[in-house]
């Protein structure tokens, strides 16, 4: 077994939920696009409350709209279901490049976010998936205008004007008073 990849060079990919069937298969929430791309992965880490693994993914195929996935040693119902709460991570190096202009969630995450007349609105927590277009919960932070938590559309080129990783900013067309 390999060593694990540091935890600061790991991208969260899924989490395993519940076993599938009697033969050690798990029931898996992938955060991919589409959810099947986890499987491109065949080295995954695991991580949870501390335990870090390496496991090898023998295989897996979407149910319906779940995922279900083989590891190599799992073939036990019961030993699979101590599984559950496991979050699926793979290193940053092994993500696919993007073209210019596309950016991954977690490198959107902590960015400051600044709008058009410079008034520092809050840094991206997270970003949620609603159906119609993401949205970037922005929170308020020591140095931001105000306290209030804001939920802007991720859309380029009409909120989101510029990315600036190595600045680790984001401008906005986004008025302060929304």
């Amino acid at each position: 077994m390999s060593t694990p990849t540091s935890a600061p060079d790991l991208v969260v990919l899924g989490k395993i939920v519940s076993v599938f069937g009697v033969r050690g298969e798990l029931k898996i929430y992938s955060f991919t696009d589409p959810l099947d791309n986890l499987l491109d992965y065949r080295t995954w880490t695991l991580r949870r409350e501390g335990e870090t693994r390496q496991v090898k993914v023998l295989g897996g195929r979407m149910h319906g709209k779940v995922l279900t996935v083989r590891l190599q040693g799992l073939d036990d119902r019961e030993e699979a279901r101590l599984m559950a709460g496991f979050e699926i991570c793979v290193p940053r190096s092994e993500l696919p490049q993007l073209g210019a202009g596309d950016y991954y969630w977690h490198q959107l995450e902590g960015l400051k976010v600044i709008n058009r007349e410079g008034q520092w609105l809050g840094v991206v927590d997270h970003l949620l998936e609603t159906g119609a277009n993401d949205v970037m919960v922005v929170k308020p932070c020591a140095g931001s205008l105000d306290d209030r938590e804001r939920l802007l559309p991720y859309l380029p080129d009409q909120y989101v004007l510029a990315v600036d990783l190595a600045k680790g900013e984001m401008q906005v067309d986004w008025d302060a008073d929304f």
